[in-house]
């Protein structure tokens, strides 16, 4: 029998593939995800400049609404993503072995860290004083609608309801509410199991509608800074500009010195893979200003960059309302310094002692969310400093919050990277394979840690 007179299946097959018509590809080519955040940058501030100098009223009024709807979307998943994120990672820790001991060296790291960074924001400030010479005057100053004590952080912890913190977005006690949920849940076990299901798609779904929300930040980007640029100008830049300095250094300090020194030291990791497989989320923070609204991503780079999923959806979550390096720990020990020079109150040892206790102990008052008025209030009234002072530093608050965002997310990843690998639970191999996600290609979708996006 001749040979050419039959096919086998394999040569059909290929036959096929050389006769199938070619796969359309789209004309449009697309654009890489830091791209189009770098162009609405750029745009928003060209926008911002001509709304300011050409007094264009309509197109300040876009800017401005159009950076208001994207943190209204970021803010409106806040509450039930926290809640459930919190809740599914507590019970999660039960698939991890010596879960308590994780969970403590966590915390501790957490504190650990803080440490660093308010001694850094310390030595900045007394280095170059920027509360003086600012120009402002004291009318500049105003105390704030929104204060923060000891005793309101202590007992606002605690809800009179369970309907008020998600209606009036108390982080804080969304967090104690999904604590004790979790660990009633792990307390219940199997009879638990329905109900973790159900959360565990509700978390799913959260996230997805997230993911489309974070697709929007270039333009959010154009409204947020569009908006800033428009209402404040350079001017306003030029007269706190050693202490805008000295935030965006301190932060700088940390973000590119000493999370890469521990990385390298502690975990044993080079560390600018970190930021090629970390830096997606900490973009979108730099742009949105929200650790909780960058939640998702963090975890999803923690996961990519090697550390087990399990305990990935513990330590994120908690690290993205109680982890803030720049907001809790930079920005209030140079503010503080700032509000007593501009008002003459000397500080000693002690002051500075205090500072430091705040931002190690307090810094879950910040919870997350877009600006750190309360952390500073909180700062201001231990030290017994005017609270006129917040007033002078909420003008320029948005410019200095994306650099401090942008230090908190980085610093919720390379947590969980330092306890995974003192533990030996890193996945070495996933770690240095790990690629940036380009979220211009990327649907939300879980996907293997390594993978390329």
């Amino acid at each position: 029998m001749s040979s050419s007179s039959s096919s086998s299946p394999s040569s059909s097959s290929a036959l096929a593939a050389d006769t199938a018509p070619p796969e359309k590809r789209s004309r449009i080519p697309k654009v890489p995800f830091w791209a189009q955040i770098l162009l609405g940058l750029v745009l928003g501030v060209a926008l911002g400049w001509a709304a300011r100098n050409w007094d264009v009223a309509w197109l300040g009024t876009t800017l401005t609404k159009i950076g208001e709807i994207f943190v209204q979307l970021l803010k409106l998943a806040v509450a039930p993503l926290v809640f459930f994120a919190i809740t599914i990672s507590i019970t999660n820790l039960r698939n991890v072995h010596n879960a308590a001991r994780l969970a403590t060296r966590t915390l501790l790291w957490f504190m650990a860290t803080s440490l660093i960074a308010v001694a850094i924001g310390l030595v900045i400030g007394l280095l170059t004083n920027p509360g003086a010479g600012t120009g402002l005057s004291a009318k500049d100053a105003a105390k704030p609608d929104t204060q923060g004590s000891w005793l309101d952080f202590l007992t606002g912890i605690i809800p009179t309801d369970i309907i008020t913190p998600f209606t009036e977005l108390q982080v804080l006690q969304i967090v104690f509410m999904a604590v004790v949920v979790g660990i009633a849940a792990l307390k219940l076990g199997e009879k638990a199991e329905p109900i973790l299901k159900l959360g565990e798609s509700v978390l799913t779904l959260l996230q997805k509608a997230l993911w489309w929300i974070i697709r929007l930040a270039p333009i959010g980007t154009i409204g947020l800074i569009g908006t800033a640029i428009k209402d404040y100008g350079w001017n306003l830049i030029g007269s706190y500009a050693t202490f805008t300095a000295d935030i965006y250094v301190g932060c700088a300090l940390i973000l590119f010195g000493v999370y890469p020194l521990l990385l390298a030291t502690v975990a044993k990791v080079n560390p600018l893979q970190f930021f090629r497989g970390a830096w997606p989320a900490i973009q979108l923070a730099f742009v949105s200003r929200s650790s909780v609204g960058t939640m998702p991503l963090t975890q999803k780079v923690t996961e990519r960059l090697g550390v087990p999923k399990e305990y990935a959806s513990f330590a994120v979550p908690f690290g993205s309302t109680t982890k803030m390096d720049g907001c809790a720990s930079i920005y209030p020990a140079i503010a503080a310094i700032f509000v007593g020079e501009f008002f003459h109150v000397d500080m000693g040892i002690k002051e500075y002692l205090l500072i430091v206790f705040v931002s190690v102990i307090g810094s879950a008052a910040t919870a997350g969310l877009t600006g750190a008025t309360v952390m500073l209030t909180l700062t201001l009234s231990t030290l017994g400093l005017p609270l006129e002072g917040v007033g002078l530093l909420l003008a320029i608050d948005p410019i200095l919050d994306m650099m401090r965002t942008a230090t908190n997310v980085a610093g919720q990843s390379v947590i969980p990277l330092l306890v995974s690998a003192r533990e030996g639970i890193l996945d070495r191999r996933a770690y240095d394979n790990a690629t940036s996600i380009d979220l211009a290609a990327f649907d939300g979708e879980p996907q293997s840690a390594g993978a390329a996006a």
